[in-house]
Protein backbone atom coordinates (compact mmCIF):
# COMPACT_ATOMS: atom_id res chain seq x y z
CA UNK A 1 0.00 0.00 0.00
CA UNK A 2 1.66 2.98 -1.31
CA UNK A 3 0.43 6.68 0.82
CA UNK A 4 0.64 9.92 -0.97
CA UNK A 5 1.55 13.32 0.96
CA UNK A 6 0.15 16.45 -0.41
CA UNK A 7 -3.26 18.47 -1.53
CA UNK A 8 -4.98 17.11 -4.35
CA UNK A 9 -4.57 20.80 -6.22
CA UNK A 10 -1.11 20.10 -6.38
CA UNK A 11 1.39 18.19 -7.84
CA UNK A 12 0.41 15.20 -6.02
CA UNK A 13 -2.41 15.19 -8.08
CA UNK A 14 0.13 13.45 -10.90
CA UNK A 15 0.51 10.52 -8.46
CA UNK A 16 -2.39 9.43 -7.47
CA UNK A 17 -3.99 9.90 -10.97
CA UNK A 18 -0.69 7.78 -12.00
CA UNK A 19 -1.15 5.44 -9.21
CA UNK A 20 -5.25 5.26 -10.49
CA UNK A 21 -4.02 4.22 -14.23
CA UNK A 22 -1.89 1.52 -12.53
CA UNK A 23 -4.76 0.61 -10.39
CA UNK A 24 -2.73 -0.06 -7.56
CA UNK A 25 -4.13 0.88 -3.96
CA UNK A 26 -2.98 3.68 -1.98
CA UNK A 27 -3.57 6.28 0.96
CA UNK A 28 -3.97 9.75 0.22
CA UNK A 29 -3.14 12.27 2.94
CA UNK A 30 -3.82 15.75 1.95
CA UNK A 31 -1.79 17.77 3.57
CA UNK A 32 0.04 21.33 2.08
CA UNK A 33 3.30 22.46 1.54
CA UNK A 34 5.65 23.11 5.10
CA UNK A 35 2.81 21.24 7.31
CA UNK A 36 4.54 19.64 10.59
CA UNK A 37 4.38 16.08 8.63
CA UNK A 38 5.18 16.97 5.24
CA UNK A 39 8.67 18.94 6.83
CA UNK A 40 9.60 15.75 8.51
CA UNK A 41 9.33 13.24 5.58
CA UNK A 42 10.96 16.06 3.19
CA UNK A 43 12.89 18.93 5.12
CA UNK A 44 12.24 21.16 2.29
CA UNK A 45 8.65 21.49 2.69
CA UNK A 46 7.21 20.47 -0.34
CA UNK A 47 4.79 17.88 -1.63
CA UNK A 48 4.22 15.40 -2.89
CA UNK A 49 6.18 12.56 -0.99
CA UNK A 50 5.38 8.99 -1.65
CA UNK A 51 5.59 6.79 1.29
CA UNK A 52 6.52 2.76 0.61
CA UNK A 53 7.10 1.07 3.64
CA UNK A 54 9.68 2.55 5.23
CA UNK A 55 10.76 4.26 1.88
CA UNK A 56 9.84 8.47 1.33
CA UNK A 57 10.79 9.65 -2.10
CA UNK A 58 10.37 13.40 -3.54
CA UNK A 59 9.25 15.09 -6.77
CA UNK A 60 6.41 14.40 -8.89
CA UNK A 61 8.20 13.08 -11.47
CA UNK A 62 10.47 10.78 -9.85
CA UNK A 63 7.80 9.06 -8.28
CA UNK A 64 6.08 9.16 -11.26
CA UNK A 65 8.83 7.81 -13.23
CA UNK A 66 9.51 5.09 -10.44
CA UNK A 67 5.98 3.75 -10.12
CA UNK A 68 5.81 3.10 -13.95
CA UNK A 69 9.21 1.39 -14.29
CA UNK A 70 8.15 -0.53 -11.06
CA UNK A 71 4.78 -2.04 -12.30
CA UNK A 72 6.00 -1.78 -15.88
CA UNK A 73 3.15 0.63 -17.25
CA UNK A 74 2.82 3.46 -18.43
CA UNK A 75 6.35 3.88 -20.08
CA UNK A 76 8.51 3.19 -22.58
CA UNK A 77 11.38 0.29 -20.87
CA UNK A 78 14.77 1.81 -19.60
CA UNK A 79 17.33 1.89 -21.87
CA UNK A 80 14.86 2.22 -24.89
CA UNK A 81 15.40 4.85 -28.07
CA UNK A 82 11.38 5.60 -26.91
CA UNK A 83 11.89 6.02 -23.27
CA UNK A 84 14.45 8.55 -24.08
CA UNK A 85 12.52 10.33 -26.29
CA UNK A 86 9.49 9.81 -23.63
CA UNK A 87 12.03 11.02 -20.76
CA UNK A 88 12.64 13.99 -23.61
CA UNK A 89 9.45 14.95 -23.89
CA UNK A 90 9.01 15.15 -19.98
CA UNK A 91 12.09 17.46 -19.74
CA UNK A 92 10.26 19.92 -22.19
CA UNK A 93 6.95 20.13 -20.60
CA UNK A 94 8.37 20.82 -17.22
CA UNK A 95 10.75 23.50 -18.61
CA UNK A 96 8.53 24.90 -21.11
CA UNK A 97 5.49 24.79 -19.42
CA UNK A 98 5.78 23.78 -15.29
CA UNK A 99 8.59 26.26 -15.39
CA UNK A 100 6.79 29.23 -16.63
CA UNK A 101 3.57 28.39 -14.09
CA UNK A 102 5.95 27.52 -11.68
CA UNK A 103 7.89 31.18 -11.70
CA UNK A 104 4.29 33.18 -12.20
CA UNK A 105 3.22 31.09 -8.88
CA UNK A 106 6.45 31.96 -6.86
CA UNK A 107 5.82 36.05 -8.47
CA UNK A 108 2.07 35.84 -7.31
CA UNK A 109 1.56 34.33 -3.75
CA UNK A 110 5.34 32.03 -2.63
CA UNK A 111 7.98 34.24 -2.72
CA UNK A 112 7.73 37.09 0.32
CA UNK A 113 5.91 40.24 -1.11
CA UNK A 114 9.15 42.48 -1.36
CA UNK A 115 10.45 39.90 -3.37
CA UNK A 116 7.51 39.26 -5.84
CA UNK A 117 7.44 40.71 -9.47
CA UNK A 118 3.97 40.90 -10.66
CA UNK A 119 4.74 43.08 -13.87
CA UNK A 120 6.79 39.27 -14.85
CA UNK A 121 3.09 37.51 -15.26
CA UNK A 122 2.69 39.55 -18.64
CA UNK A 123 5.42 38.18 -19.70
CA UNK A 124 5.21 34.86 -18.88
CA UNK A 125 1.92 34.59 -20.38
CA UNK A 126 3.53 35.11 -23.50
CA UNK A 127 6.00 32.54 -23.44
CA UNK A 128 3.50 30.54 -22.26
CA UNK A 129 1.54 30.79 -25.18
CA UNK A 130 4.59 30.33 -27.19
CA UNK A 131 6.17 27.34 -25.65
CA UNK A 132 2.39 25.84 -25.68
CA UNK A 133 2.57 25.57 -29.12
CA UNK A 134 5.97 24.23 -29.62
CA UNK A 135 4.66 21.41 -27.12
CA UNK A 136 1.68 20.59 -28.56
CA UNK A 137 3.03 20.62 -32.27
CA UNK A 138 5.71 17.55 -30.80
CA UNK A 139 3.01 15.22 -30.02
CA UNK A 140 3.54 11.88 -31.63
CA UNK A 141 -0.58 10.82 -32.15
CA UNK A 142 -3.05 11.28 -29.45
CA UNK A 143 -1.00 11.05 -26.34
CA UNK A 144 2.72 12.61 -26.14
CA UNK A 145 4.24 9.55 -27.56
CA UNK A 146 1.48 8.50 -29.67
CA UNK A 147 -1.34 5.99 -29.12
CA UNK A 148 0.33 5.01 -25.90
CA UNK A 149 -0.53 7.05 -22.97
CA UNK A 150 2.12 7.35 -20.90
CA UNK A 151 3.79 9.59 -17.60
CA UNK A 152 4.51 13.24 -19.41
CA UNK A 153 1.13 12.74 -20.70
CA UNK A 154 -0.26 13.27 -16.66
CA UNK A 155 2.71 16.20 -16.63
CA UNK A 156 1.20 18.04 -19.20
CA UNK A 157 -2.46 17.24 -18.67
CA UNK A 158 -1.93 18.52 -14.75
CA UNK A 159 -0.01 21.33 -16.00
CA UNK A 160 -2.93 22.46 -18.65
CA UNK A 161 -5.12 22.44 -15.15
CA UNK A 162 -2.35 24.45 -13.29
CA UNK A 163 -2.50 27.03 -16.14
CA UNK A 164 -5.97 27.56 -16.49
CA UNK A 165 -6.49 28.00 -12.13
CA UNK A 166 -3.67 30.48 -12.53
CA UNK A 167 -5.66 32.62 -15.27
CA UNK A 168 -3.25 31.80 -18.03
CA UNK A 169 -4.75 31.30 -21.79
CA UNK A 170 -5.82 27.67 -22.15
CA UNK A 171 -7.45 28.34 -25.57
CA UNK A 172 -4.89 26.70 -27.88
CA UNK A 173 -6.89 24.29 -29.96
CA UNK A 174 -4.85 21.55 -29.95
CA UNK A 175 -4.62 21.49 -26.19
CA UNK A 176 -8.14 21.75 -25.55
CA UNK A 177 -8.46 18.93 -27.99
CA UNK A 178 -5.92 17.09 -26.27
CA UNK A 179 -7.03 17.38 -22.73
CA UNK A 180 -10.57 16.52 -23.51
CA UNK A 181 -8.83 13.04 -24.62
CA UNK A 182 -6.91 12.78 -21.51
CA UNK A 183 -9.57 14.04 -19.21
CA UNK A 184 -12.17 11.36 -19.99
CA UNK A 185 -9.62 8.42 -19.61
CA UNK A 186 -11.31 6.40 -16.50
CA UNK A 187 -8.88 6.71 -14.37
CA UNK A 188 -8.72 10.72 -14.40
CA UNK A 189 -12.91 10.47 -13.54
CA UNK A 190 -12.18 8.19 -11.05
CA UNK A 191 -10.01 10.07 -9.12
CA UNK A 192 -12.21 13.43 -9.39
CA UNK A 193 -15.06 11.55 -7.85
CA UNK A 194 -12.58 10.67 -5.02
CA UNK A 195 -11.39 13.87 -4.77
CA UNK A 196 -15.45 15.38 -4.68
CA UNK A 197 -16.53 12.46 -2.06
CA UNK A 198 -12.95 13.73 -0.01
CA UNK A 199 -14.37 16.70 0.37
CA UNK A 200 -17.85 16.23 0.39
Amino acid sequence: MYEVIGSSTSRAFRVLWLLEELGQPYKHAPDNPHSDRVKELNPSGKIPVLIEGDTRLTDSTAILTYLADKHGALTYPAGSIERAQQDGFTQMVLDEIEGVLWTASRHTFILPKDKRVPELKETLIWEFERNIKNVMGRLRGTYAMGDMFTVPDVVLTQCATWAKVAGFPTDNQDLADYIKTTRARPAFRTLLDKIKQAKA
